[in-house]
Formats: C-alpha cells, sequence, structure tokens
C-alpha cells in the first residue's frame, strides 16, 4: 500500500513555506552564534565561510523532495 500522492504545485508550496521558516531560524542561530565569537578575524572569517556556504545543505532532501515529477497514472 502505497502513501496518496501529493501534487507538484502543493509539494512546492509545503517546501517554499519550508524552505522560509529554515532560512528564519537558520540566520537567527547564525547572529546568536556570532556574538559569542572571540575578535579574531580568521575564525570570523572560517564562521562566515563555514555558516555562508552550510545553509544549503540540509535542504538538498526537502529540494529533492520538491522537484519530484507527479507519477502518471
Amino acid at each position: 500500500m502505497s502513501a496518496p500522492l501529493i501534487p507538484a504545485r502543493l509539494r512546492k508550496l509545503i517546501g517554499s513555506i519550508g524552505i522560509l521558516v529554515f532560512l528564519a531560524a537558520y540566520v537567527w542561530a547564525f547572529t546568536s552564534l556570532y556574538d559569542r565569537l572571540p575578535q579574531n578575524r580568521f575564525i570570523h572569517l572560517a564562521y562566515f565561510v563555514v555558516f555562508g556556504l552550510g545553509w544549503g545543505l540540509p535542504l538538498i532532501p526537502l529540494l529533492s523532495w520538491m522537484g519530484k515529477a507527479d507519477k502518471r497514472l
């Protein structure tokens, strides 16, 4: 027995809302942690590189799910 299919438009709406919620939480956490860093340029650079590029990795499964095509019956 398979799960009910979600139409592509609804998946994209749900995924878009999920992305916005995730990014809002990510930015909040990012800025909260930044305030606690020591005053060191190298640490700031490493922090911005890691967290600036790291937001996309957790979203890959959601984006993959959103991009699935509807099954033809």
